[in-house]
């Protein structure tokens, strides 16, 4: 292969990575809306509660700041309940709910549908927002 041929090709393999990691840190923590009832028991959920279901794995680097920010929001509200998923012991878990990446987090409504989805380190307004937005929150004075 002519050293031009190759300057290019490794150029554009470059260029290539480049344009996906800067999508992929754009997308990283992002709000996306949920839909979908859930399986409470099988995420460890009480019926009629509002919670914060932090998806985890032992090997995670960044779930545990994560999870201090989700306690002090839980703490925060007497409403919201936060559990943790450990997907290192509950592998059927990801596969049933397209968790492709640690930590990921849901909100779910006290009529236990999937309300929003963190994929990522959420930011702790993006997370407050969606608090603010469920109704179920709306209705306690």
């Amino acid at each position: 292969m002519p050293l031009a041929s190759a300057l290019i090709s490794v150029a554009a393999l470059v260029g290539v990575a480049v344009l996906v990691g800067v999508l992929w840190r754009v997308r990283d923590g992002r709000r996306r809306h949920g839909t979908g009832a859930l399986d409470l028991a099988e995420l460890g959920v009480r019926p009629g509660r509002v919670a914060l279901v932090q998806f985890t794995t032992e090997t995670c680097a960044r779930c545990p700041q994560v999870r201090r920010m989700l306690q002090g929001l839980a703490s925060a509200l007497a409403a919201v309940d936060l559990v943790e998923v450990d997907l290192t012991h509950r592998p059927d878990l990801a596969r049933r709910h397209h968790v492709l990446s640690t930590p990921t987090t849901f909100l779910v409504d006290a009529d236990a549908t999937l309300f929003a989805r963190f994929n990522g380190v959420p930011r702790r307004v993006d997370v407050e927002a969606a608090l603010s937005d469920l109704p179920a929150l709306q209705e306690t004075p």
